[in-house]
């Protein structure tokens, strides 16, 4: 061996900026072992010996422990593998990263107290199926044992709010104020109300579904009257009323007569409740939907229309 091409523990420490004792302690390991010793009894490294030293800190300054780090060298497993196993292990840690950073940021846009900040806290580091299980307690609760609209509690079910891996400050407020909401005993009460009026409607025989289309059209032409200034007991939100009875008469099979109009008031209502808007608004934000609209002034001009065109009947 040509004693030039070898490098003391001293010259190795220069070429890799490592100090000679964590030289010393990786030899002692047997992980980097010197090459040869000299006639005097000190260490010498080779080339090999170089390049093994230099993958060791490159290794170490990514934060594998020196078990894993034998394993390599000794090639009982790959630096491929080795590396997965760290991005993904790094993926955990920048997601928690991310969420912790969101809870600050969220704790001082709510002037947060430390009790708040320690539930918000526990609440985004809930695994994704226990935040599910917060949602499903909720459904369970309202619709549980009832005959409600099996349609609507399929929507429920289906449209999960999932708090993303990189949840702005925003998401985990809005995820905040959902947990507080499906907890809040005189929501659930009010939406329990809900589901045993669509279970008595179906024990009347009304089947139907979700009715979009027919949602959609009473905001399209009650919008339309609401940009126009159609006063709702006016002769212009009479006929607007009369289209839409004659829709829920087609949609429900019934009769288009003051009964009928008598039914979708009750309906109306029954749905009446602010905090189920609210509830799909959260979602939406935790989901990063499109914000929905309010619907209150929509439903509201059509009871008001409802009732004045039952006046105007009787």
């Amino acid at each position: 061996m040509d004693d030039e091409n070898l490098l003391t523990i001293g010259a190795l420490a220069a070429r890799t900026g490592l100090s000679v004792k964590t030289i010393r302690f990786y030899s002692d390991k047997g992980i980097v072992p010197a090459t040869c010793l000299s006639p005097a009894g000190y260490r010498l490294y080779d080339v090999a010996a170089l390049a093994r030293l230099e993958l060791v800190r490159t290794l170490r300054e990514l934060d594998i422990d020196l078990a894993t780090v034998r394993r390599v060298l000794a090639e009982e497993t790959s630096l491929a593998e080795v590396a997965a196993a760290h991005a993904a292990a790094l993926d955990v840690q920048i997601r928690a990263l991310r969420l912790r950073r969101a809870v600050f940021a969220a704790v001082a846009n709510r002037e947060s107290t430390p009790r708040e900040m320690d539930l918000m806290h526990k609440l985004v580091n809930l695994s994704d199926a226990e935040r599910r299980r917060l949602i499903h307690d909720f459904i369970d609760d309202t619709f549980g044992g009832v005959d409600a609209n099996p349609a609507m509690v399929e929507l429920l079910r289906s449209s999960m709010p999932e708090l993303p891996e990189d949840a702005t400050p925003g998401q985990v407020e809005a995820w905040m104020a959902l947990v507080e909401l499906v907890q809040d005993n005189d929501f659930r009460a009010a939406v329990r109300r809900m589901a045993e009026y669509q279970a008595a409607q179906r024990a009347d025989g009304d089947t139907t579904g979700l009715h979009h289309d027919l949602t959609e059209t009473v905001r399209e032409d009650v919008g339309r009257a609401l940009a126009a200034g159609i006063a709702p007991d006016s002769a212009q939100g009479g006929a607007i009323v009369a289209t839409l009875s004659a829709r829920y008469a087609e949609t429900f099979g019934k009769a288009d007569d003051d009964r009928l109009k008598s039914w979708i008031l009750e309906r109306l209502e029954i749905a009446d409740d602010r905090r189920v808007t609210r509830y799909w608004q959260l979602v939406a934000a935790i989901n990063g939907w499109p914000p929905l609209p309010d619907p209150e002034p929509v439903f509201t001009w059509f009871a008001r229309a409802l009732r004045a065109a039952r006046a105007g009947q009787a």
